[in-house]
């Protein structure tokens, strides 16, 4: 499967910021969206910061999900309050697309960057690649961008976790 980098880019900054605690600090939203190159990314506004983390909160949902109208109708809610005109850009070298003009301000252009990169993960790759982690108390969000697109963990430790259980519970039901 070949992923589109800029609608990964998307997604993976809509579970970045769904993995967020809704209380969480300015510098660890600074911190996530720095990880993912967000212009301006000073969130030090608590307002802006709250209205960012109830965003963050609508994302979560989007993420587990199979396909059909559910998540669709969440994601379609999400792109008709974040995109605009779409447009294309090459500030970088290669043309993509944005969805806000680069002065709506960093929490619309948050809003329209993971909402459309949802959207392009359902519609390219398949809402299977939005993913939960499976194993009992995590409940971290994740793109799976493994080549056959089966993941169920957000990370080795927790697939090592899920296992060394099934296995305890194989060997006492014996």
């Amino acid at each position: 499967m070949q992923f589109n980098h800029y609608s990964m880019h998307g997604a993976h900054l809509a579970a970045d910021l769904a993995n967020l605690e809704r209380n969480a600090p300015a510098h660890l939203v600074r911190a996530v969206l720095r990880r993912h190159a967000v212009a301006e990314a000073e969130i030090d506004n608590d307002a802006a910061r709250a209205d960012l983390l109830r965003w963050a909160d609508r994302l979560n949902a989007c993420f587990g999900l199979s396909a059909g109208n559910r998540l669709y109708g969440l994601v379609n809610d999400l792109l008709a309050e974040s995109t605009g005109s779409p447009y294309i850009s090459a500030h970088d070298g290669r043309p993509h697309l944005h969805y806000r003009m680069p002065d709506s301000g960093v929490v619309a252009r948050i809003r329209a960057i993971t909402s459309s990169g949802l959207a392009q993960v359902i519609c390219g790759d398949g809402a299977d690649r939005l993913g939960r982690c499976e194993r009992e108390g995590c409940e971290v969000t994740f793109v799976d961008v493994s080549r056959n697109g089966r993941r169920s963990y957000c990370s080795a430790r927790c697939a090592n976790t899920a296992a060394v259980a099934r296995h305890r519970a194989t060997a006492t039901a014996r």
